[in-house]
């Protein structure tokens, strides 16, 4: 979720409230310049103007997968602007993709409306399913396993978009991340800076061989994303 860079006054495309709170979408710039920005409750989530990091997330949770995961199965929380998405379909990688989001908006943002640029051809993967959920609700009751589960809902662990957010970082959060990963999956975990108590954490909560990455954006720090692995 790096910071917008696109210079101008931003428009507003579509303001929906939902039951979380207010999702907006706005633009930036006109014609192949344009960048559009999701902003919920107040406060920015990403944009298009640089989806490196959130590619980056998925091919750091792929490249962590031990031997021996054929053809994994990768579960993506958060749809967002769908770089993480597309970027899941756009290779051979993975067997299945499915990706949790519980804003409608989000949803119909990249069915019907302008991110469609972004993700239309990884909606139409056979492999590719998105799911109009809560996720803390989700992983805590589906009973699908997946290879690797990556991240990106909020601006990371210590700062999370809506506060209800906070359980999926929690000891029982982290429990339900750890149910539905098969043995030696990966969780990858996006965040605006590295969070050593989240790092004490997914260690606290059984996962093993947790580092952080750093990611290199066109501006400020750097992101990073947490992984950790879940034991056989």
């Amino acid at each position: 979720m790096p910071l917008p860079a696109a210079p101008g006054a931003p428009v507003v495309l579509e303001r929906r409230e939902g039951p979380h709170g207010e999702v907006v979408l706005r633009r930036r710039g006109e014609g192949a310049e344009a960048v559009h920005e999701i902003i919920a409750n107040g406060c920015f989530l990403m944009d298009t103007s640089d989806g490196r990091s959130e590619r980056l997330l998925v091919d750091a949770a792929h490249g962590a997968l031990r031997t021996g995961n054929v053809a994994p199965s990768v579960l993506i929380g958060g749809l967002g602007v769908g770089f993480s998405f597309a970027h899941a379909a756009a290779g051979s990688d993975w067997r299945r993709i499915v990706v949790v989001e519980r804003e409608q908006a989000i949803v119909d943002w990249h069915r019907s409306g302008p991110l469609a640029a972004v993700s239309g051809e990884a909606l139409g993967d056979p492999r590719s399913v998105i799911l109009r959920t809560d996720l803390v609700a989700y992983l805590r009751t589906t009973a699908d396993r997946f290879d690797a589960l990556c991240l990106d809902i909020d601006n990371g662990p210590d700062w999370t978009v809506t506060e209800d957010n906070s359980a999926l970082y929690s000891p029982s959060g982290l429990a339900s991340c750890r149910r539905v990963l098969r043995p030696g999956g990966v969780l990858a975990v996006w965040s605006a800076k590295p969070s050593a108590p989240f790092e004490e954490a997914l260690r606290n909560a059984g996962f093993t061989a947790v580092r952080t990455e750093e990611i290199t954006v066109a501006r400020g720090v750097p992101d990073v994303v947490h992984l950790a692995v879940s034991p056989a």
